[in-house]
């Protein structure tokens, strides 16, 4: 199989183009939802985190309390690498396990791994089945604020987040493809159908 790395700012559309790619045939992972998991009730790293930060992180169904520690992580470099020592070997934990399935069934030849920390992090890299191929989803970062704020985020907020984030110009450096979202859904699903075809022309390659 081919693994996939797909990437962007918030905003930009990438879990919009990761859907696309599933309708064409590919697995998709979804990585930052993997990192809700692995603090959500039961989790891997649930303990670990309230071990570190404190246990008034733990919620009444004995998860970790998101927006807390959101609050504490967000502005703090230091902070938030403490809890990605933490959280991040628990995500590739579980990123070969889906992996693993994925492959088990036989039937997928590409597989998207969808994260929003790509090139922020080492996510996905240090696993049994690491991503091969990079692709950056990206749009003008005043559509990205429309978006956002769209979605009911403030402007100072959305802004925040923009700029907490890795600039276009790191993420372009690190792909191997980059699909531009700043225009209308018929043009964002004829680049993901061009992508598409030539992830395949990859996987084929591989496959010879």
């Amino acid at each position: 199989m081919l693994i996939v790395g797909l990437t962007g700012g918030i905003g930009a559309g990438k879990s919009t183009v990761a859907e696309l790619l599933s309708f064409h045939g590919a697995a998709v992972v979804d990585v930052d939802g993997l990192g809700r998991e692995v603090i959500a009730p039961g989790g891997s790293a649930v303990d670990p985190v309230v071990e570190r930060f404190g246990d008034h992180l733990r919620g009444p169904d004995g998860g970790i309390d998101r927006p807390a520690l959101a609050a504490i992580v967000f502005n703090d470099p230091s902070e938030l690498a403490a809890l990605n020592e933490i959280s991040h070997p628990a995500i590739d934990s579980l990123l070969d396990e889906r992996i693993e399935t994925i492959a088990a069934k036989g039937a997928v030849d590409v597989v998207v791994l969808d994260m929003a920390v790509l090139v922020e992090s080492t996510l996905g890299r240090d696993t049994r089945y690491p991503y091969e191929v990079v692709v950056t989803v990206e749009a003008p970062s005043d559509v990205r604020l429309q978006r956002l704020t769209g979605r009911g985020m403030t402007a100072d907020d959305a802004k925040a987040r923009l700029a907490s984030q890795a600039a276009d110009d790191q993420r372009r450096e690190a792909s191997n493809f980059v699909i531009g979202n700043g225009g209308g859904t018929d043009e964002l699903a004829d680049a993901a159908r061009q992508l598409w075809d030539a992830l395949r022309s990859l996987a084929d390659e591989r496959a010879a």
